[in-house]
């Protein structure tokens, strides 16, 4: 039945296309380029030839077609804004395909009989030209716009765009927030194609290991089209990596750099090369990215609760102690504090290559090989109130409801890993990320085709990650004076003794996450006029994605108690520094050292299996999509776009039955299929050349985490849990609404306002409950159960503004300064979120929604001195909720302030330095309130400065 289907779809679509080369024969088509002065790729041109009412605009390659023009001659226009405009006489032939290669210049603008010239904007306004000539909803952004020479990671210059907050790791930012939806929410695709996750318990996309060298525009669609995948709820962020020039282009720079943090240099670089055949045919470009990056972090972390119960030194019936509550404030009842020291290498490959084999058809490599190196040592300081059992009237201090001091276990824990030259004693974490991809474009008659298979892949692997862990007990003084700084220290100085920590243990473990995607699609796109208003076309494709999800862990626990009892019997080291960021007053003291850690040979280990067979599983989802589409003019100045995509996927999944922890009872594999249907519609009224409004209303989708969809069942009886996977979990939905008003300076420059609104159906959420009965097991009675649930519904109500342009109104050298500018705020609620007790809670915000976003760039551009100022402000929003309002968890607020600049010393050498996180900005969790600090880390400042050398040669 399938092979039948298939057969009349192709026999159709052979119809089609022979059908349209039949009606092309008195007609004739327009192809061509459209670079800039450089020779560089010109996107979102517009093309019009004004006597036939026909136009389009260039693509991400510079690269545009027009097809069904009567035979004879004519004159094309293209206009591009800051550019001076192009008309170039054609001639159409019957049946055959004209090309054209298009140059545009910068034009100088004349105001009050002044010339005035911008410096700096070529890149800001081939963002915003495509921006403007988007049918959708779409921020685009250039990286030479809002980054120094060079940015260390793409997540750097995503921040800066409306709408966008991003989640940071040891101070790089890493996961992007959609208009206030959690990272898995949003898609990230390079060129198109998916790009994968290595990530083992979601579907975040790492975006720090990316350089953003390597990537020439960003594109966030806010509003997607039925032509492009619909798993993208908050929004879809396009990565276009650099394409090929249309002559000769060399590019290098080599850079370095200090962290104020721990006085480590930082070593950058990177080059580009690309040339073009003689006969325009074949086009290439190499390009490759070096970051070395030796820093650290200062954290300091806390948990809150507000009970206190200890021993009453009575047993009733059965033998079990009786304990007695106390009502106290809220105190922290575990202390942490940790130093962190960290090398980052990132390196990245890229060779894209197109071949034009005639005027109708040109294929297309782009390939892409990302690789980070995260060599990380973990010092940590761990102090935890006793159980209430274990703890009598003698060993605790509450003093009018606030407790001051009581009986902890102090631990003392290295982390490392093994002495070899790659590991270097540090745990390495090896992520890669790698993109192939083969397409096509062809015309056929009348008849658009465009293709592209592509197969990516992402892993991250950590093998030999060693932990070393002594421990003591010992009354400690809780100073809760300062909520915001927190501390833990030993009521009597000699308890902390070195020789009083006492072997715990010491374990090795590896961990291997792997994601492969095979992605195939395939468009087809007719001339059509609904409405005889111009020019209009019907667009229809389908495409196919595969993917496989595997995570692969082991634990193993070695005994060296005898060996080294104590950890005054190992090589210790001081870590204590009276710099420490978060204050003076956190002295860490001493821990195994990390090098003595690495050089033990360990073998014969026991596996631990509770440490490791609910992280294993094994997961595919096939996901089949197909959709139709139409763009028409209603009127001279209205658009539309209207279509449906439909959306099929299908789920394997398979994890570990798991009896008593340690004891697997089997593989639970479950299956799981939902199609989606999509419809989509898009209004663009151009109000006049430079004003746009556009109204949006879309269908999209988010898939659950593939560990939240694995079978699993994990009874954890040392810590009365039970975690749990949900493989009936169902896809998130959100019906979407927008409206955005966009004016365009001519000065090359942005004034947009608008709102949207979100209707969420079927959120995933963690449900914290507690068992009634022995249904897992004998003696669950009581146990925690954590298990991902869908929430009945969520709404998101926003507004975003930008404004961006060059002051060129101001008298003198002022007119060189530029702002860039704009604010996002966001309010939400969510429904059917249960709490511990049963019940469900109300006034919950939908976690990961930030109620304020906010920019500013001042900026300064003449001939050969630029300079920055950017701020990046994002409020305090809920990250993860707990089991009640006290337990709730707040990403808090945070702002970043970078100072970049660069002197042009001739036409192709400039020199560029830069100072980032000039505010010492922490990464700061709170719980409950905003006064209860539950992690603060700080990183220092960061100073750059190298050279960079551009040559250009049409």
């Amino acid at each position: 039945m399938k092979t039948n289907y298939s057969l009349k779809l192709i026999l159709l679509l052979l119809f089609v296309a022979c059908s349209s080369a039949a009606i092309q024969a008195q007609n004739g088509n327009l192809e061509g380029t459209i670079s800039d002065e450089d020779g560089l790729s010109v996107p979102g041109a517009t093309v019009i030839i004004s006597s036939l009412k026909k136009g389009t605009t260039s693509d991400f390659d510079g690269h545009f077609s027009l097809v069904e023009i009567p035979v004879g001659a004519y004159k094309v226009s293209v206009t591009y804004l800051g550019y001076a405009n192009v008309d170039q006489d054609i001639v159409i032939m019957e049946g055959r395909t004209t090309s054209i290669e298009v140059f545009i210049e910068p034009k100088s603008l004349e105001l009050e009989g002044v010339e005035v010239v911008s410096y700096g904007v070529s890149s800001q306004a081939k963002a915003l030209n495509t921006q403007k000539n988007n049918m959708n909803i779409t921020n685009v952004v250039s990286t030479d716009q809002i980054g120094k020479f060079p940015d260390a990671n793409i997540g750097d210059a995503v921040k800066r765009i409306p709408g966008i907050t991003m989640q940071v790791d040891q101070g790089e930012a890493r996961n992007v927030i959609i208009r206030g939806l959690s990272p898995q929410l949003n898609s990230v695709t390079l060129n198109g194609s998916r790009v994968p996750s290595a990530e083992g318990d979601n579907r975040n996309v790492q975006m720090d290991l990316i350089p953003s060298d390597m990537i020439q525009t960003i594109e966030v669609s806010k509003a997607v089209t039925p032509d492009m995948d619909a798993d993208a709820l908050g929004g879809s962020i396009n990565l276009v990596t650099r394409t090929s020039p249309q002559g000769f282009r060399l590019s290098a720079t080599a850079g370095s750099g200090i962290n104020v943090i721990t006085n480590k240099p930082i070593i950058n670089g990177s080059f580009l090369l690309g040339d073009r055949s003689k006969n325009g045919k074949f086009g290439w470009m190499l390009s490759a990215s070096y970051n070395d990056n030796d820093f650290g972090s200062d954290n300091v972390e806390a948990e809150w609760t507000d009970e206190f119960e200890y021993y009453s030194g009575v047993d009733d019936s059965d033998g079990e102690p009786v304990l007695e509550e106390v009502d106290v404030d809220p105190y922290t009842n575990v202390f942490e504090q940790r130093e962190y020291l960290v090398q980052r290498i990132r390196r990245s490959f890229s060779a894209n290559m197109d071949y034009k084999i005639d005027a109708n058809n040109k294929l297309f490599i782009k390939t892409i090989y990302n690789w980070r190196d995260d060599r990380e040592n973990r010092f940590a300081l761990q102090s935890e109130m006793v159980d209430g059992e274990d703890m009598e009237s003698g060993d605790f201090t509450i003093t009018d409801g606030k407790v001051t001091s009581f009986l902890a276990e102090v631990t003392r824990e290295t982390k490392g890993g093994i002495d070899s030259k790659r590991n270097k004693n540090r745990r390495l974490e090896d992520q890669r990320m790698q993109n192939y991809s083969l397409g096509g474009k062809h015309l056929v008659g009348n008849l658009k085709v465009d293709w592209m298979s592509s197969f990516a892949k992402a892993s991250e692997e950590r093998l030999n990650e060693r932990y070393i862990v002594y421990a003591s007990e010992y009354s400690v003084l809780n100073d809760n004076t300062d909520t915001r700084f927190p501390i833990m220290t030993a009521e009597n100085a000699a308890d902390a003794a070195l020789g009083n920590f006492e072997y715990d243990e010491l374990t090795e473990e590896n961990q291997f996450t792997k994601e492969e995607d095979f992605n195939i699609f395939v468009n087809f796109e007719l001339p059509s006029d609904f409405f005889g208003q111009g020019d209009g076309a019907i667009k229809f494709g389908a495409r196919t994605r595969l993917k496989t999800k595997l995570r692969d862990n082991n634990f193993f626990e070695f005994d060296f108690e005898v060996d080294y009892p104590t950890l005054a019997s190992t090589v210790t080291r001081d870590l204590s520094d009276t710099d420490f960021l978060a204050g003076s007053k956190y002295l860490i003291g001493s821990f195994a050292d990390q090098e003595w850690l690495g050089s033990l040979n360990l073998i014969n280990g026991e596996s631990i299996p509770d440490e490791y067979l609910r992280e294993n599983y094994n997961v595919k989802e096939n996901v089949f999509a197909g959709y139709v589409m139409t763009n028409q003019k209603l009127s001279e100045k209205l658009d539309v776009l209207f279509g449906v995509r439909l959306e099929n996927t299908n789920i394997t999944a398979t994890g570990n039955d798991i009896l008593d922890e340690d004891t697997l009872a089997g593989e639970i594999t479950k299956e799981s299929s939902y199609t989606n249907i999509m419809p989509g519609l898009h209004f663009k009224y151009s109000a006049s050349d430079a004003t746009i409004v556009r109204f949006a209303w879309t269908n999209t989708l988010a898939r659950p985490n593939y560990a939240d969809l694995v079978p699993s069942v994990d009874i954890v009886s040392g810590d009365d849990e039970i975690i749990l996977g949900n493989p009936s979990l169902e896809a998130t939905t959100s019906m979407n609404f927008d409206i955005m008003a966009e004016h365009y300076f001519e000065s090359v420059g942005l004034l947009s306002g608008g709102v949207f609104y979100k209707d969420l159906d079927n959120f995933i959420y963690t449900f914290v409950g507690e068992t009634t009965d022995d249904v897992y097991g004998e003696e669950t009675t009581g146990y925690e159960v954590y298990q991902p649930l869908n929430g009945e519904g969520a709404t998101i109500l926003g507004a975003e503004f930008a404004f961006q342009r060059q002051l060129d109104f101001l008298p003198g050298f002022a007119r060189n300064f530029s702002l860039y500018l704009n604010y996002s705020f966001i309010t939400s609620s969510a429904s059917g979120i249960i709490n511990e007790d049963g019940d469900e809670r109300e006034d919950v915000d939908l976690p990961n929604t930030t109620p304020n976003t906010f920019n500013a760039s001042l900026a300064y551009n003449d001939r050969r001195f630029s300079a920055r100022l950017s701020g990046n402000f994002t409020d305090s929003y809920i990250d993860e909720l707990g089991g009640n309002d006290f337990e709730d968890r707040y990403y808090d607020t945070q702002f970043f302030l970078d100072f970049n600049a660069s002197y042009q010393i001739n036409g192709s050498l400039s020199l560029y330095a830069g100072l980032n996180n000039i505010t010492n900005q922490p990464l700061r969790y709170f719980q409950g309130v905003k006064e209860r600090t539950q992690q603060m880390e700080y990183y220092g400042q960061r100073f750059t400065v190298g050279l960079k050398y551009d040559v250009f040669k049409k």
